[in-house]
């Protein structure tokens, strides 16, 4: 077996992980021009002490990290900034900043704002006993609408009503971790409205349904067996004696409706925003400090914008009151990204320079000895940076690894396009920062008293039931 093929992988997925845990793991948004050999990954520690700050600084030190993970955040980012700004000096560093900025973080940022806005001013009124078979419908309902109005937006609407269907609960921790893995990922894998990594691929040239028709099986596969563990999980917790509450804080009722429903017609215009950005092809924009904002782009940034204030317009007090609707959420997603979207320029600047880079060995790890790209090793390595990091910019890295051209990738090379697609999306539910929804998920829930895994406690109950599924997906799908 020593030359075998699945060896092989093996050993080079093993490269991949060496060099991935020293540079800290790559992700949220691609510098500006500049040549990242130049760099040695020493560049990368402040990258790697924000993740390490998000990980461990709310178990040893929880009330500290509460009240200041903004301003342990922007330590990390000038850490970063001022030694690139003394070596490089002041205008690249300069460039740089306003390209994170204006490229990459204040789209991220303002559509996740708008989603979180406009799904917070709709309230579900009505509340359902959570049973297994309820909380296994809403996950599943919640798997459906990811695709069609994001992650995030469908984790917004959808993670307050479930908490209420649970509120006389004792054991509920799980329902919330599942929601995550079905809600906040896997089931915003069809379209690309439905996870930015695939908006991105749609910004590329794929075509729209695309990635519905080949990563539709891995899709049904993986939310299926997500949703049967869970009622199995779910229905044992809630058979036990002593599992509900004498009193229940909110009780059933026999209808359901709507308060804020004119906020529909605002998610509608988000997602044409979102379309039209993708489909208005023109070269007109402008450019500051070399960084080129184009037209589509600042129509949608600034359309988002006046949704956002729409929706905060027209939505009554009492809607935002019912869901206590707070900034909380998207204050915490903001600055903890702000800070690893800039801590991550040379990371992937270094990996930008390809076979002759501080991280060739990333680059050779997905690729076969005869040159093609392995699928298994794209699945793996795609996922397992999005597993750490935003999701979106480590699908362009292995986009761009794989060539880049959008009409390649999509025919002879589909089956590596659908493990980076896959990798991406999927895995992004293995810890809390692979994906922006899941945090917000988990401020939300915290914020309503309930408990939360710590973020290793997370990486367990993922490690435990998302990976023994990815084995068995690429078997299946990426040999």
């Amino acid at each position: 077996m020593s030359g075998s093929p699945m060896r092989g992988r093996f050993t080079r997925f093993a490269q991949f992980l060496s060099f991935a845990a020293v540079s800290g793991l790559p992700s949220a948004v691609f510098a500006a021009e500049f040549d990242g050999r130049a760099l040695s990954p020493a560049w990368g520690l402040p990258f790697a002490g924000i993740l390490l700050s998000i990980a461990l600084m709310p178990l040893v030190v929880p009330r500290l990290w509460h009240h200041h993970y903004g301003k342990v955040t922007a330590a990390w980012a000038l850490a970063f900034l001022a030694p690139f700004a003394w070596v490089f000096g002041p205008g690249l560093a300069g460039e740089q900043l306003v390209h994170v900025a204006l490229g990459e973080y204040l789209p991220f940022v303002i559509l996740l704002t708008a989603l979180f806005t406009v799904s917070g001013g709709i309230y579900i009124r009505g509340n359902l006993r959570g049973s297994p078979g309820v909380n296994t419908a809403i996950l599943a309902i919640g798997a459906v609408l990811a695709s069609f109005m994001g992650t995030t937006g469908a984790s917004m609407l959808l993670i307050r009503p479930l908490i209420r269907a649970n509120d006389n609960r004792r054991h509920k921790t799980h329902v919330f971790v599942f929601f995550i893995f079905i809600v906040s990922n896997a089931g915003g894998s069809l379209t690309p409205l439905g996870d930015p990594p695939l908006f991105l691929g749609f910004l590329q040239g794929v075509e729209f349904f695309w990635t519905v028709g080949h990563i539709l099986p891995e899709t049904l596969f993986l939310v299926g067996a997500l949703l049967a563990i869970f009622y199995a999980m779910d229905w044992h917790y809630y058979h036990r004696r002593e599992e509900r509450l004498p009193v229940d804080p909110t009780p059933d009722t026999t209808r359901l409706g709507f308060d804020g429903a004119r906020n529909f017609w605002l998610l509608a215009a988000v997602v044409g925003l979102v379309l039209l950005s993708g489909f208005w092809k023109t070269s007109r924009g402008f450019e500051i400090a070399g960084t080129q904002v184009g037209l589509p782009a600042l129509v949608r940034d600034l359309g988002l914008l006046a949704v956002t204030w729409l929706s905060l317009r027209i939505t009554p007090a009492r809607v935002h009151e019912d869901n206590q609707f707070s900034w909380a959420p998207m204050q915490e997603v903001a600055k903890l990204f702000a800070g690893i979207f800039v801590t991550i320029v040379p990371v992937i600047a270094m990996l930008r320079a390809g076979v002759g880079g501080p991280f060739g060995a990333i680059v050779a790890a997905v690729t076969r000895p005869d040159g093609s790209p392995d699928p298994a090793m794209y699945f793996w390595a795609s996922g397992t940076l999005s597993s750490f990091l935003d999701n979106a910019p480590t699908y362009l890295v292995f986009f761009n690894t794989a060539g880049g051209d959008a009409q390649v990738l999509m025919g002879s090379m589909a089956t590596a396009l659908a493990a980076i697609s896959a990798g991406s999306v999927f895995m992004g539910a293995n810890t809390y920062i692979g994906n922006a929804p899941n945090l917000m998920v988990r401020a939300i829930v915290e914020s309503r008293g309930e408990r939360m895994p710590s973020f290793f406690g997370y990486m367990a109950w993922s490690g435990c039931i998302l990976v023994p599924l990815f084995v068995v997906m690429t078997f299946i799908w990426f040999r």
